[in-house]
């Protein structure tokens, strides 16, 4: 799995197949979508505009209620792949911390084990949830995509998820603009060291700490600026300015 994305969500119609199709142009090769964005049509079609062949590219997507039972979750990978247009998924995940998730994730494993889906995951399950719902699993999950960005690191969770070989995926690794992240004076500082901008900076703290991250942009201009961060490297100073900003709790209410 490519460590950078494109996130696809609140991207709809039009726009969402131009924005695809810059990532692709870009050299993105990672593209995130769900059931809930309801654009997974869009996404499959610009795969099909991008003339980039489909094994060069990781597509992520992602299964929810109403389908949260064991039946649900085997049409919902079905239907997935028919508006996506793709005989496989490179990754499935369960969307939330379903009451169901043990048996709507049994579903994903018989896909995974059909070769259908070639990898399985969950998303926003918190440790408790987490670690409670990997016992019973007989494939563990790959990834748990969570929010994550500068000011809510989540160290600890990410090395425990290692230690069980699950990897924390980022989404909204700039906290949606919370707390004036593009003009935050630290990012911009240590930006102004590598001639970076401050989203730059914060999607690359992310990225040198093996956190894979999957931003959205609906500018061309932006998707291309966050992909460009491979060509230097934060020194220790300035991972340690960084951490700093770490607030220790989410911004959304999410968990």
């Amino acid at each position: 799995m490519p460590v950078l994305g494109l996130g696809t969500w609140d991207l709809r119609g039009r726009q969402c197949v131009e924005c695809v199709l810059s990532a692709l142009e870009c050299g993105y090769r990672l593209i995130d979508t769900a059931r809930m964005y309801g654009n997974e049509e869009e996404v499959g079609k610009a795969l099909v505009l991008s003339g980039v062949s489909r094994q060069e590219i990781f597509v992520t997507s992602k299964i929810c209620a109403p389908d949260n039972s064991y039946a649900g979750a085997k049409k919902a990978v079905e239907n997935s792949l028919e508006r996506l247009g793709l005989d496989y998924l490179d990754l499935m995940l369960i969307h939330e911390p379903y009451r169901e998730a043990g048996e709507m994730y049994r579903a994903l494993e018989e896909a995974y084990n059909q070769g259908v889906i070639k990898a399985i995951g969950v998303s926003n399950f918190n440790p408790d949830f987490y670690f409670n719902f990997k016992k019973g699993c007989r494939i563990i999950p790959v990834v748990n995509q969570v929010e994550a960005h500068v000011f809510y690191q989540r160290s600890e969770f990410k090395n425990r998820l290692l230690q069980s070989g699950t990897v924390m995926e980022a989404w909204s690794p700039f906290a949606a603009g919370k707390k004036d992240i593009f003009h935050n004076d630290i990012l911009r500082t240590v930006g102004s060291k590598y001639g970076k901008s401050a989203a730059q900076i914060a999607l690359k703290f992310l990225v040198q700490n093996g956190i894979p991250a999957i931003p959205k942009s609906s500018s061309a201009k932006r998707i291309k600026e966050n992909i460009d961060i491979f060509d230097f490297q934060l020194d220790a100073e300035d991972m340690e300015k960084i951490r700093v900003l770490d607030g220790g709790q989410s911004l959304f209410g999410w968990y």
